[in-house]
């Protein structure tokens, strides 16, 4: 069985392609192998756009990701797990808000840092959370003039 160059090169590049291919997605959805960091749990009425490996923002620059979404059959509330990397204390006494890119764009995890002195530590929650805001129920209170007016 012979094979001619031609084969042999256009199966290299195929391959090639394939492994470039692989290495972007696992990149771009930053999957990990390794648990690089501490868990933070946190309650939110709504996490509208948040799902697991949604980005975690601090200043603007990732240090994070969401790593566990569930509903609590008890308080009705939606439960997530974020997970921190190491290197980055977070202040005890920060919030955390699920906020947009912009109109168009998705939604994201910003963590609003605090002044304490102590800082969270693995498995501690944040209580301190204000969950994402609907643009289209904005948009009709806005259009049904549904602000109290005296």
């Amino acid at each position: 069985m012979s094979h001619s160059a031609t084969e042999v090169t256009v199966g290299g590049v195929v391959l090639a392609a394939a492994l470039a291919f692989g290495v972007y997605t696992i990149q771009s959805t930053g999957f990990s192998m390794g648990s690089a960091g501490y868990d933070l749990r946190a309650s939110f009425r709504s996490i509208e756009g948040v799902s697991v490996g949604t980005d975690v923002r601090l200043a603007g620059v990732k240090v994070g990701t969401v790593t566990d979404v569930g509903l609590n059959t008890e308080t009705y509330r939606a439960d997530t797990v974020v997970t921190i990397s190491n290197g980055v204390e977070i202040p005890d006494d920060s919030a955390i808000v699920i906020a947009s890119e912009g109109l168009l764009g998705g939604n994201f995890v910003e963590i609003s840092p605090g002044g304490s002195l102590f800082y969270f530590q693995p498995g501690d929650e944040i209580l301190d959370t204000q969950g994402s805001v609907s643009l289209i129920s904005l948009l009709l209170k806005f259009v049904s003039g549904g602000g109290d007016s005296e």
